[in-house]
């Protein structure tokens, strides 16, 4: 892929007060990048500067290849913007569809067929003929991003687009805009302080916070391999442990969490003091002491603190000597009849273990 929006020193003050400071961000052409982080953080100061519709402080945005004149009203013509409220206008579906196309002249017959295309890529054909103030939340947004894929942009800026939709409306959107997404050619920036979202929709995932992108990369590796303690709180990590690095060997590191030893995949040079970042999902439970060797090489017995009913799966906390987080399914709990108080064995692979450094990082409250 070719480079497509390009932003380098990209600065946003207001007054004295910073919360925007980009060194560099490319965004592929016809990729899907999702930008999580924290509320506050400037994913949507990010999106808006893109958009043109605020002036940065410094630094400057390309939109490489195309049209290259370079004033707003130019680059507004190239790119969509949906916001978290759909903003529809008085009318019906189909004019609120239609309305970009009507703006550029196309003629009738040729608005009827686009807009006939749209509304059938978001499923809302049956609504085209409906006043829009009659529409649901998910109809409301369904319409709107209709009318940001009729204009077929070069680049599409969606910022938290789900925010405000109830979860199965919100379930059902997103798997309508990843097929969508998976046929076209559109560059998108998806703004989500949704997981799900950044990692269905996502090809890279960006995680900024306090106005600065802290990590990039495939979605799945932020979320597997956070790089501190604040993205890997954001991700759902869940077991966050402090530990010390007491030896290695053959690409392992011995971890000392508590008065017990972790191993870990780890062939960096790391520092002494560490976090110990396991994903609760990677953690097994099993009622006695595996009588044969595992692929997990750490294995510990406790005994359960907590069982948490999350709806598809529970939360599970138990005492090894330190607090492990494991999610396990419901058929899994009724089988081996887990209880609070039980003792059991908890067990997970050293390739399911993330170790980064932690000198010199702030340390922040998970909540």
């Amino acid at each position: 892929m070719a480079p497509h929006i390009v932003v380098k020193n990209l600065v946003k003050r207001y007054g004295t007060k910073s919360v925007l400071d980009v060194d560099e961000l490319v965004v592929e052409r016809g990729e899907v990048l999702a930008v999580i982080g924290p509320n506050g953080s400037g994913k949507s100061t990010l999106l808006r500067l893109i958009a043109h519709l605020e002036k940065p402080t410094g630094g400057s945005i390309e939109f490489v290849g195309g049209d290259s004149a370079k004033n707003d009203l130019s680059i507004r013509r190239r790119l969509a913007f949906v916001f978290q409220d759909p903003l529809l206008f008085t009318g019906t579906v189909f004019d609120n569809i239609a309305y970009g196309l009507r703006m550029r002249k196309i003629a009738k017959d040729e608005i009827k067929q686009r807009v006939k295309e749209a509304a059938e890529m978001f499923g809302i054909i049956h609504l085209l003929d409906r006043p829009a103030n009659l529409l649901s939340g998910g109809e409301a947004q369904r319409t709107s991003l209709a009318r940001a894929f009729i204009l077929k942009p070069e680049s599409l800026l969606l910022d938290e687009p789900m925010a405000s939709l109830d979860p199965p409306a919100r379930e059902s959107l997103i798997i309508d805009l990843s097929e969508v997404l998976g046929h076209m050619k559109t560059t998108v920036i998806y703004i989500t302080h949704e997981l799900t979202e950044a990692m269905m929709l996502g090809d890279r995932c960006a995680f900024i916070d306090e106005g600065r992108i802290v990590q990039i990369g495939s979605s799945r590796d932020v979320m597997a391999y956070p790089i501190n303690q604040k993205i890997a709180d954001f991700v759902g990590v869940e077991n966050i442990l402090k530990g010390r690095i007491v030896g290695r060997d053959n690409g392992l590191a011995r971890v000392e969490i508590y008065s017990s030893e972790i191993e870990a995949v780890s062939n960096s040079e790391l520092t002494d003091k560490v976090w110990v970042f396991i994903r609760p999902e990677n953690v097994t439970i099993a009622l006695a002491d595996p009588a044969n060797p595992t692929s997990a090489r750490n294995c510990f017995s406790g005994a359960i603190t907590k069982i948490l009913d999350l709806g598809a799966l529970y939360r599970v906390v138990i005492d090894c000597g330190f607090p492990l987080v494991v999610f396990i399914t419901k058929r899994s709990i009724e089988e081996m009849g887990l209880y609070v108080g039980q003792p059991v064995w908890a067990s997970f692979k050293a390739s399911g273990v993330h170790v980064v450094s932690r000198e010199g990082e702030r340390v922040y409250e998970q909540v």
